[in-house]
């Protein structure tokens, strides 16, 4: 039994490493570009080298599972077509206690990339991020994202509820004095990016203009606050500025696990300035985050749980079928990510809990084919 063990692990992590390395240099096609890109704009190659490889760990987050499975699929469609299933199920063993070693061996694999996931990959995301910044290359508008409550800015805090290319929507800005304080509020349902950069300065154009302006001398008293409707008023975001001031502040996905959750522990102290609503979005986009992470990493159990039955009912060892096979799986997988990402703006819909609900039906599904494979 040891002889078979040793024989299905060493076969299994050679198909999975091999894949793993083919499907991470694929995924790296973006970071080549983006490094060609810096290279044309003179940075230094010991930066670009840099940014490369702190691209990885984030890439392997998704190939790690995706190699799982298909290195599930293209093992056992080769011992089915060679006849070792029948040959097994013939000396009394059963598929299960077969590919007990496997699953071991997924679990850990998981545990791995779970550990990327949650841990390296969002430092080395904020890494780049802090390169690119640093170097200057890093178009302004761009670092306007959506859904975020930035407050990177001297003197200002701005929140984007949507954006689409350079039209920005549900625009909330407060212009702060030296002391902290609310010095004017802003705000506007539509605007208009309008970068330099080359000055690396960002206008935003606001239409429609609600602003609110408390008393400096009683900000308390909401009867002493002055509003003014206005047709148009800009906001100049100087990104040097923010820059000299410091490092930019980490958003959700360059958060570590212990840093998420305190993030959505503390809410309500962290974004005072936001409206309950816009913090119960915020709140659940920062939780579809840190379960996105975890399910994903899971997927290589999940789909070790779900290749070795389809392997084995597939009775092919062409590379081609497991690969198709392997991306109709993986894009069944994802889109309920896609689905619970573009939910995130219904609190009440839970979407959260939306990125298990693949994952629990393809486990199921596996055990099931298993048990009938048996």
């Amino acid at each position: 039994m040891r002889i078979l063990n040793r024989y299905l692990v060493l076969d299994y992590l050679l198909i999975f490493l091999t894949a793993l390395g083919l499907i991470t240099f694929v995924m790296t096609v973006g970071a080549l570009v983006k490094a060609v890109d810096l290279m044309a704009r003179g940075i230094s190659p010991v930066l670009i080298a840099k940014f490369f490889f702190q691209n990885i760990p984030y890439i392997l987050s998704f190939s790690m599972p995706i190699s799982s499975l298909f290195a599930a699929l293209l093992l056992f469609g080769r011992l089915s077509m060679d006849n070792e299933i029948s040959a097994m199920k013939a000396c009394g063993l059963s598929l299960w206690r077969a590919v007990a070693p496997l699953l071991v061996l997924s679990i850990l694999l998981s545990g791995i990339c779970m550990y990327i996931n949650c841990e390296v990959a969002p430092a080395a995301k904020h890494a780049n991020k802090q390169l690119l910044n640093s170097a200057g290359v890093e178009e302004p508008i761009n670092l306007l994202e959506e859904g975020r409550f930035i407050n990177d800015f001297p003197g200002l805090m701005i929140y984007v509820g949507r954006k689409n290319g350079n039209v920005v929507k549900d625009v909330v800005a407060y212009e702060l004095d030296k002391q902290g304080g609310i010095r004017r509020s802003v705000r506007a349902e539509q605007g208009d990016l309008e970068a330099d950069n080359e000055k690396r300065l960002l206008t935003v154009k606001l239409y429609d203009v609600r602003m609110e302006m408390p008393d400096p001398s009683d900000p308390h008293d909401v009867s002493k606050t002055t509003y003014v409707n206005a047709d148009y008023y800009p906001i100049k975001l100087d990104f040097n500025k923010m820059l000299k001031g410091g490092s930019v502040k980490k958003k959700r996905s360059h958060m570590r696990t212990a840093e998420i959750v305190d993030y959505i522990r503390n809410i309500d102290s962290k974004l005072p300035l936001l409206s309950p609503e816009q913090r119960r979005v915020e709140k659940n986009r920062a939780m579809i985050e840190a379960n996105r992470r975890v399910a994903i990493a899971i997927g290589c159990f999940t789909f070790m749980l779900v290749g070795i039955p389809l392997g084995v009912k597939s009775h092919r060892k062409e590379t081609s079928i497991g690969m198709v096979m392997s991306l109709a799986i993986v894009f069944a997988y994802y889109i309920f990510i896609i689905i619970a990402e573009s939910l995130a703006g219904v609190p009440g819909l839970h979407p959260n809990l939306i990125l298990w609900l693949p994952m629990i039906g393809m486990q199921v599904f596996g055990i099931w084919m298993i048990r009938r494979s048996s």
